[in-house]
């Protein structure tokens, strides 16, 4: 076969053209970071990388949700802390008006002003909220637990249903805490104390049921704690999930910036040999001749 002017510029011009597209997908490697920039590139890698991606997106929106699970947890322990607090001031009270035996008109009506402050208290706190949703009326979020337009605790199946959230694939972390329960039988407990100032009666029985109440707080913190524990496990573990999957999506997609230099290197220098060899090939014009 003869070969022609024709075809040896012909064969440069496409070997150039594969050279420059060559070098413009290494510098744009270089410059994204990223070993494909279009599914073309490497579709097997593409597809890799959207499963890849879709892990790390999903660690990352059950991280946001381990953030909402301690938040309620926390409030939910430091509410039962401001009760256990009232409790204890509730006691100191009773136990003074035990020991001071006949009161007097103004000792009664100071306890009455604290005691009721005490009962306020408490209502208020059956009411906590974490952003919009109520974290003691079960799965009643958007209803407080105590209804002040009726002075009453709300009651039924709903305000001490379970409220969950899911931190992995396939578990949930209960965040709600049942203490419908114990909030109305203290309600009722300051409701006695009416009485017991009338007739400065009865309040070394109102201690024994303090203590009892008391009891009871200090056990639903304890199950709080034990969530909180758990949930601190899932935090750790959903952080290594995270570092593997974004590991994993690097191994990926992202470019060895050592080895693509080099092989840019390289590429610069075949160009350039390239243009050498066929400058040489090139047979001279007609004006090299004349000149």
């Amino acid at each position: 076969m003869r070969v022609t002017q024709s075809m040896l510029s012909q064969n440069m011009l496409r070997n150039l053209s594969s050279s420059y597209n060559n070098m413009g997908k290494l510098q744009e490697q270089l410059n994204t970071g990223k070993k494909v920039n279009r599914p073309s590139d490497d579709p097997v890698v593409v597809m890799k990388g959207m499963g890849y991606g879709m892990q790390v997106n999903k660690v990352e929106q059950y991280q946001k949700n381990m953030g909402e699970v301690n938040n309620w947890l926390d409030s939910s322990d430091d509410a039962l802390d401001g009760v256990g607090q009232v409790l204890h001031r509730m006691k100191e009270l009773a136990t003074n008006a035990a020991n001071t035996g006949t009161m007097g008109e103004n000792e009664r009506k100071a306890i009455e002003t604290e005691m009721n402050q005490l009962r306020e208290h408490v209502r208020d706190l059956a009411n906590t909220k974490v952003g919009d949703k109520h974290i003691f009326s079960g799965s009643m979020t958007d209803k407080p637990l105590f209804n002040k337009d009726t002075g009453k605790f709300e009651d039924g199946k709903s305000f001490s249903a379970n409220v969950e959230i899911e931190v992995f694939d396939g578990i949930n972390l209960r965040v709600s805490t049942d203490v419908n329960k114990m909030f109305k039988e203290i309600d009722d407990m300051f409701g006695e104390v009416e009485g017991m100032i009338a007739t400065g009666e009865g309040f070394s029985g109102l201690i024994t049921s303090i203590d009892s109440k008391l009891d009871t707080v200090l056990s639903k913190r304890a199950d709080i704690g034990a969530r909180s524990n758990r949930a601190e496990l899932m935090h750790n573990r959903l952080e290594m999930q995270e570092g593997a999957a974004k590991k994993q999506r690097s191994q990926n997609e992202d470019v060895n910036f050592e080895k693509t230099i080099t092989d840019l290197i390289t590429a610069e220098s075949i160009h350039r040999a390239t243009l050498s060899v066929g400058a040489r090939i090139m047979q001279p014009s007609l004006m090299d001749f004349l000149r």
